[in-house]
């Protein structure tokens, strides 16, 4: 056959070729990977095909994508010895949207049993993306063990030609005319860019051609007429290098890769001058195969809690890059780890730029979250001391999982820790357990804004005249976290500052006698101090809780803690205001002396201003703001002043 065949598009096709070239891909430069994919699934053909039949590789077992340009013409070359086409191939292949050779290819693998076949290319559209930056694509095939070549034209239109042609060897030569306004892509440094972003891992050595000066010949001492010769114009040639570095660090065993290589990769991928805390290298079979190296940092970056910021773990699916910001198999609440995902059989959409939702995508999220969980409580037992430093930096966000991601809770709590009233430093939840005295069957905790601040709360006294440990919580999200944490290891979390505080504990008789006797003598003070405080407070009552402080506000069942309400109305004001209890100790003398001075003088303006003062300093103790700290400034001089008269 040798005149020029023209062969319109299959029906329909020329117009899914139109939204293949101007909707499928997001970006324009994504065509080089493509090409550069198809060329790599080509020579993955032939070396699995070879293995059967020995003369396809006909004395060229060196396998290579070459890629190179030439400005001036504006064309830009892809070029591989792999599989090659046939005249009937290239007609099934890209005369016709979504026919898919390395498809088809695989499916014929499946029928032989054979499973070690590492092809990306699985719709069948890659090659058109071509049409995003040329104006008129030519491809020259031929096929192995063929002497023909073949060559198919097109302009993406209604259809192409496809004609004899000539090829040395086996493989494939893609030719773009390149538009003039993608000028960028006959660049040397530009493809190189490219090629490192996108198909550094590539299996197959990817030579990038460049013109430059042929290597000069030795000169002759012994030959003077050279040294008076007039400099010559260097001759420029055609000279490729090796421009990927092909061996993906994640794809060899774990023992064959040095700590230091390890290090290397995760400051390559990371842009961290630093160190990593750890790192977890992991392969998983089965259902499906994949790999990963995922890093922790040793220190937060700056956007870690701008919850948009770009996730750090890029995706590969064998081995050619897809995405660099996979947050559909990496949590917000782990967004700070880094590192690699390649997938054999990862389900993309058709343009590959982003994942589908389905099983194995979720699948692949579960194992890449406990790996990484895992990894951080080997580290933390391995180096406590190293772990509490990032968990001073990482904790909160580890802790958003708690709420965001409840199947979670078991792994994410072995990982918590905090300051607690039993011992310096931070302590483990497992920690707190084992210094439980007997007859404390719950952990108990107390959220605030500061360690300070919640060491002092009044609430803890009851707790520590016991002996029990409280957990100081400070983070804004421990609100959220401990409700998505429920129990751990069968204990409740108990705050210490709800209303139904339960100490476990039954009073005597005696004891039972004298609270019930202090409760009743208070009756008439609790009542009046309901009504003056009645726009502030759902209800006042005696407490269970006191030894040393007179008064404190505790939570009602359903009310939001202090200091999260606080956090809240910084963000809304319009967020309304919830009554809290005020909860009254009955064996404090001011408390006592007050309802004496209510019972003498039941009306009395001085009990009155007592009781706003008790008020405002509950709200001082739990964090809170006084609604007018100039009053409280003036009552606090008056009563000094009269103190001193006094003495």
């Amino acid at each position: 056959m040798s005149a020029t065949e023209t062969h319109a598009f299959q029906a329909e096709v020329s117009r899914v070729l139109h939204l293949v070239v101007n909707s499928l891909y997001s970006n324009k430069e994504i065509f080089l990977r493509e090409l550069v994919s198809n060329a790599s699934d080509a020579i993955d053909r032939l070396r699995l095909s070879a293995l059967e039949d020995d003369n396809l590789l006909d004395d060229d077992a060196e396998f290579a994508i070459q890629i190179w340009a030439e400005p001036e013409a504006r064309l830009l070359h892809i070029a591989d010895n792999g599989s090659g086409m046939s005249h009937d191939q290239l007609i099934a292949s890209l005369g016709t949207i979504a026919h898919s050779g390395t498809l088809q290819f695989l499916e014929g693998l499946k029928e032989k049993k054979a499973d070690d076949a590492s092809l990306i290319g699985q719709f069948g559209v890659g090659f058109y993306s071509a049409f995003l930056v040329a104006d008129m694509v030519t491809v020259t095939s031929r096929a192995a063990g063929s002497d023909e070549a073949w060559v198919w034209t097109s302009d993406a239109q209604e259809s192409y030609t496809l004609e004899p042609g000539e090829r040395d060897g086996r493989g494939t030569t893609i030719t773009l005319h390149l538009a003039e306004e993608q000028m960028e892509y006959t660049s040397f440094w530009s493809l190189r860019a490219l090629i490192a972003k996108y198909s550094d891992y590539v299996r197959h050595p990817i030579m990038l051609g460049d013109m430059r000066p042929a290597p000069e010949e030795p000169k002759d001492e012994d030959d003077e007429s050279e040294e008076d010769a007039e400099p010559k114009e260097p001759v420029l040639t055609l000279q490729f290098e090796q421009v990927n570095k092909g061996s993906a660090l994640w794809q060899r065993p774990r023992d064959e890769v040095t700590d230091e290589e390890y290090v290397e990769f995760y400051k390559h991928v990371s842009n961290d001058f630093e160190d990593p805390l750890c790192w977890n290298h992991f392969k998983i079979e089965g259902t499906q195969l994949f790999t990963g190296l995922l890093y922790v940092p040793k220190r937060p970056p700056f956007d870690l809690y701008h919850r948009e910021a770009k996730r750090g773990v890029s995706l590969f699916v064998n081995r050619v890059f897809i995405l660099d910001d996979a947050e559909e198999l990496v949590p917000a609440w782990l967004r700070f780890v880094k590192g690699v995902i390649d997938s054999d059989d990862l389900p993309l959409n058709v343009s590959r730029e982003m994942l589908q939702d389905g099983a194995i995508t979720r699948s692949i999220r579960k194992q890449v979250i406990k790996k990484t969980l895992d990894r951080l409580k080997t580290f933390a037992g391995d180096d406590a001391e190293a772990y509490n430093a990032f968990w001073t930096g990482f904790g909160p966000v580890i802790k958003e999982g708690l709420y965001l991601d409840k199947d979670q809770a078991k792994r994410i709590g072995k990982l918590l820790r905090y300051r607690s009233s039993g011992v310096d430093g931070l302590t483990s939840l497992d920690e707190y357990i084992e210094r439980m005295p007997e007859g404390q069957e719950d952990i108990y905790y107390v959220i605030g804004e500061s360690e300070a601040a919640v060491a002092a709360s009044p609430h803890l006294e009851s707790l520590k005249s016991r002996g029990w440990e409280v957990l100081y919580m400070t983070d804004p999200v421990d609100e959220w976290a401990v409700d998505g944490l429920g129990d751990y290891d069968d204990k409740k979390l108990v705050s210490a500052t709800k209303a139904d505080l339960d100490l476990g504990e039954e009073e005597d008789e005696d004891t039972k006698k004298e609270r019930e006797e202090a409760k009743d003598s208070l009756e008439g003070l609790l009542g009046h101090m309901g009504t003056v405080l009645d726009s502030n407070v759902s209800e006042v009552r005696v407490s269970n809780r006191l030894t040393d402080s007179p008064v404190c506000l505790v939570v009602p069942e359903g009310g939001q803690n202090a200091y999260l309400e606080r956090l809240l109305r910084n963000h809304d004001n319009s967020i309304p205001k919830s009554k809290r209890i005020l909860e009254v100790n009955p064996t404090h003398p001011l408390i006592n002396a007050i309802r004496d001075a209510h019972g003498a003088e039941p009306e009395s303006a001085q009990v009155k201003e007592w009781v706003e003062i008790l008020y405002d300093q509950a709200l001082l103790l739990e964090g809170s703001p006084v609604e007018d700290p100039a009053r409280l400034a003036r009552r606090m001089t008056t009563l000094l002043q009269k103190a001193m008269t006094t003495t």
